[in-house]
């Protein structure tokens, strides 16, 4: 799997596990900040924590990770990581 930058996504940016799972992440960059989202997603059921932990454990390691919402019945899950440099953000006015 390729490592996206700036949301330039394509199949390259996805990963599909023997058991059916698809994994897809990319990640924005600007001076002071850096996104991180990982989308898993099944055409039978909803993915497992159990198996959207390991995965994040691969791709974000030592970053916590925030669960988007999702509609009810939906077979796919959204996560999130927020990485800020507060020294390299501009000053307040």
């Amino acid at each position: 799997m390729k490592l996206p930058v700036n949301r330039r996504v394509d199949e390259s940016h996805r990963v599909v596990t023997s058991d059916g799972l698809s994994v897809w992440y990319t990640i924005q960059v600007s001076p002071h900040s850096r996104i991180q989202e990982v989308i898993f997603e099944r055409s039978d059921t909803m993915p497992s924590d159990e198996e959207c932990e390991r995965w994040l454990r691969l791709l974000i390691p030592g970053v916590e990770a925030t669960e988007a919402p999702g509609l009810p019945g939906a077979k796919t899950r959204r996560f999130e990581a927020f990485e800020r440099s507060p020294e390299r953000e501009a000053p307040l006015a």
